[in-house]
């Protein structure tokens, strides 16, 4: 059996477009391992296309690039990866730190070339370049594309999280439990200011939804968003707050609503995997190259410009 090793570290939205490259590779028979860093190894835990996880900690590794600690977690990692000892290792994220954890295992690197990664020099750090045809123009199919090099066929694009709604999720069930249904999940919060959409049109559009479709309005939310969830709750009084769930969590709690409602953010993603009909509202990245794969239906590619109106029509369509 053939060994590969994908490195896709971070972050929450990119792992799970790279899932079909995990999924086509142990459909051909592959043993799949699979590199990503501590803060979203919860979004592979349990996926049956992940023969193995490793774990990395880069962040923390910039910290403190000659503490002990992190030179021993760095060898324990190298040793991890060696006895793997995979065929080929895919580099998916295409970065100088990505690269380098390809290579620790010993393995020929294939990456993707200069021309289409982030930091092109790293490309010199990948043996078998890549350059994906016009037509990846997602990153889904972009990643997709390293496989031709591992002789492995494409059977499957869409990322598919289902695995996470498998095992135990107490506060996630016990939350979902209780709401009124049909519910829909609101989730305000995105990693950049400009990823999120305003505060008040959020509510506006729970109100509406709720008043004209009985949806019950949930909040989800990550760290450091809480205050914004408080404000948002505030402004629509049926709304209910979720706990602070993992992505298991979410996963539960984004399976069981009739809309999940979000920017350009792993939870977002993550619903979409989960076939959830989802609204997703983006500003200033691109959504045939980062939206939604699996219903391209609910895209919003300009929130800023929206109307109120249109954002209630389009997510009642759904």
């Amino acid at each position: 059996m053939r060994r590969l090793l994908l490195v896709r570290l971070s972050a929450f939205g990119d792992v799970i477009h790279a899932l079909p490259v995990a999924e086509n590779a142990a459909l051909a028979g592959a043993e799949v391992g699979w590199v990503v860093e501590a803060a979203f190894r919860g979004v592979l835990e349990g996926n049956p296309h992940c023969a193995r996880l490793f774990t990395a900690d880069t962040r923390a590794w910039r910290r403190a690039p000659f503490s002990a600690a992190t030179r021993q977690a760095v060898r324990r990692l190298r040793a991890e990866l060696r006895a793997f000892a995979p065929d080929l290792s895919l580099d998916i994220q295409g970065l100088f730190k990505s690269a380098f954890v390809a290579r620790w295992a010993g393995a020929p690197v294939v990456g993707f070339a200069a021309s289409a990664r982030r930091e092109s020099a790293s490309a010199l750090l990948c043996r078998v370049r890549v350059t994906p045809g016009p037509d990846a123009r997602h990153v889904v199919d972009k990643n997709l594309a390293l496989l031709g090099a591992a002789e492995v066929p494409v059977k499957v694009r869409r990322p598919d999280a289902r695995y996470l709604l498998e095992g135990p999720s107490p506060d996630a069930d016990a939350f979902v439990a209780a709401l009124p249904r049909p519910y829909a999940v609101f989730h305000p919060g995105a990693g950049r200011a400009d990823k999120a959409w305003s505060e008040e049109r959020l509510a506006r559009l729970a109100a509406a939804l709720h008043e004209r479709r009985g949806l019950t309005p949930v909040i989800s939310w990550g760290p450091g968003d809480a205050a914004r969830v408080d404000r948002i709750a505030a402004l629509v009084p049926p709304a209910r707050r979720a706990p602070l769930l993992d992505a298991r969590g979410l996963a539960r709690l984004g399976a069981g609503a009739a809309l999940f409602v979000g920017g350009d953010t792993g939870p977002t993603h993550l619903a979409d995997a989960l076939g959830v009909p989802t609204l997703a509202l983006f500003g200033p990245t691109d959504p045939e190259r980062n939206g939604p794969y699996g219903d391209r239906r609910g895209i919003v590619r300009d929130m800023t410009r929206v109307t109120d109106a249109e954002a209630l029509s389009l997510a009642e369509s759904l």
